[in-house]
């Protein structure tokens, strides 16, 4: 199918909400969905690539960019600072793909207010008592940090107001089917898809 332009999902949630995981079983089903990936200030995690995972820059770097202009949207989140470059949303029309977000709301929020036709989708923990234990979960956490991430996710749930769709996480399979239904109904509302039925009637 033919795009006018990439559709641009946003999908946010708490940490410990699963998105990253419903981010990667997206973009490995469908070839022609591109992943964002963010700059951020922040030290590699054990296993992460830099360039695949995220763009990994020192806090000059990063002030240049943002001095530049050259991001869509960035925040400061857990004590670092996360950017989205603008050349990912060029570089998704380019490839005629569409571009998939794994941003906060506050990523979220500035995305939406530079695109508007980009569609949002937050991810929920099915409850705060699960939330909890995931975050304990990793292990990889401070009790100080663990703390911090907690109060944050609570910031992150009372924004949800900015947001097009909500899935609970509750069972993995369910909220990858519904976000995978997210993507292909909104790949085929009318304004994105309305030159296929002109060019019928381009006689």
């Amino acid at each position: 199918m033919q795009k006018s332009s990439p559709l641009l999902l946003i999908v946010s949630s708490p940490s410990g909400a699963g998105k990253t995981t419903l981010c990667r079983r997206l973009i490995a089903e469908f070839d022609d969905l591109r992943f964002s990936t963010s700059h951020t200030t922040r030290a590699p995690r054990p296993n992460e690539v830099d360039g695949r995972d995220y763009h990994f820059v020192d806090t000059d770097e990063f002030d240049r960019m943002v001095d530049d202009e050259l991001f869509i949207e960035w925040a400061h989140v857990h004590g670092n600072r996360y950017g989205t470059a603008r050349a990912e949303v060029r570089a998704a029309a380019t490839e005629k793909k569409d571009l998939l977000f794994d941003v906060d709301f506050q990523g979220a929020r500035q995305i939406k207010q530079q695109c508007p036709k980009a569609v949002s989708v937050f991810v929920l923990p099915p409850s705060i008592e699960e939330l909890r234990r995931r975050l304990r979960k990793r292990g990889t956490e401070s009790a100080d940090s663990l703390h911090r991430r907690f109060e944050a996710a609570l910031e992150e749930i009372a924004n949800h107001n900015l947001f097009d769709y909500l899935i609970v996480n509750d069972q993995l399979e369910r909220a990858y089917d519904t976000l995978r239904a997210v993507l292909l109904a909104e790949r085929f509302r009318h304004d994105r898809v309305v030159h296929l039925a002109e060019a019928l009637l381009d006689l």
